[in-house]
């Protein structure tokens, strides 16, 4: 299946590596595009990519390409998927699938109406680490899930970023740019999520730049900075989440999950791999468990890969856009509950992918 990629920034040397790499025996990647021509470019020698295109407009309008990675800024998710949609290609973007519910509802909508597929980021819960989680969980090692935790704190992303503006205007936060990782690897081990309650904070109205490129200027903050989550899952487990661009350091865990027979520490949901810890009732401590599955290096475009042996296969592929709006809306209604002082009722059904 013949891959473009649009967007050549941060996050996009690791997808062009590993499609160049490890995967290219599943996939072909043809060539990349970007709003700035010179980064297109440098990019698709690096890679020795066939295809260099001058617009995202060219690329787009390539017959030749049949899956469209969008790694864009997430203000232009919804409209750089809508186009690749109705040009006919599928796709799968970055993390978040777009900014709002009614955004992925019309996205959907359109990818079934064209017979195409959308998924999209983050594809980690499907390294070493979380389908280990996985297989314990449905082994029965820890018993029926009754709760969850997961945490995720930083002083935020303006000392290293090079260009850190788009993490606090809408879309962004620290909700928006890690939940999806902890959502979705807590949606494959658990389940979906029938309702979610919320409370935000913004500590920061500005903040200081101090990486090297764009040192001293200062960011107006626009959005909540500090969130915290109650998860209800449609299986009647319990999980408690905090996300936190306001917090200089912590040692708390990223992911741990309760249940009726043990307790389970997941590997950080931002990588492939990390320690899997398990104890059960009858463990005196905690044990280290190998990996049952492959990929805990950094693999990312891994569900790029199933996406594409998905649609050739036709089954279901798994970081689906189903699972990646449901995520979304997890992550919405929570701000929503803040914001309204009520608990959201999830309007999705959500997925739970298979396991590999």
């Amino acid at each position: 299946m013949n891959i473009g990629i649009i967007g050549t920034g941060n996050i996009s040397d690791i997808y062009l590596k590993n499609l160049t790499g490890i995967f290219k025996e599943r996939v072909n990647l043809i060539g990349c595009a970007d709003l700035l021509q010179e980064k297109a470019d440098t990019a698709a020698e690096k890679y020795n990519l066939r295809k260099r295109y001058a617009s995202v407009d060219e690329l787009l309008n390539d017959d030749e390409i049949d899956l469209v990675v969008n790694l864009t800024i997430p203000l232009a998710h919804y409209d750089v998927n809508g186009k690749a949609l109705e040009q006919g290609k599928h796709v799968y973007v970055e993390k978040p699938l777009c900014e709002t519910v009614e955004e992925a509802e019309a996205l959907l909508a359109l990818a079934e109406k064209n017979k195409l597929r959308i998924g999209g980021a983050p594809d980690t819960f499907l390294g070493a680490g979380i389908q280990t989680c996985r297989k314990l969980i449905d082994d029965d090692w820890i018993g029926t899930p009754v709760a969850a935790t997961a945490f995720m704190g930083c002083p935020g992303h303006e000392s290293w970023h090079p260009a850190p503006e788009f993490y606090y205007k809408r879309g962004g936060g620290p909700m928006y740019d890690m939940g999806p990782y902890y959502l979705t690897a807590l949606v494959n081990l658990i389940g979906p999520v029938n309702s979610v309650m919320g409370s935000t904070s913004t500590p920061q109205k500005e903040r200081k730049i101090t990486s090297s490129e764009k040192y001293g200027e200062m960011i107006t903050v626009d959005v909540p900075t500090h969130v915290t989550g109650l998860i209800n899952f449609e299986n009647g487990a319990i999980g408690t989440i905090i996300t936190s661009f306001d917090m200089w350091d912590s040692k708390l865990p990223g992911i741990e999950i309760y249940g009726t027979k043990g307790s389970l520490s997941v590997p950080d949901p931002n990588t492939f791999g990390g320690p899997v810890l398990l104890k059960r009732f009858d463990d005196s401590e905690w044990r280290e468990i190998p990996f049952s599955h492959s990929f805990s290096e950094n693999s990312r475009g891994l569900g790029i890969v199933d996406m594409a042996e998905a649609i050739e296969e036709g089954r279901d592929h798994r970081a689906s856009g189903n699972l990646t709006a449901h995520v979304l809306e997890i992550m919405q209604g929570i701000h929503v509950s803040s914001d309204k002082g009520t608990l959201y009722i999830m309007e999705s059904t959500g997925i739970k992918p298979e396991a590999l």
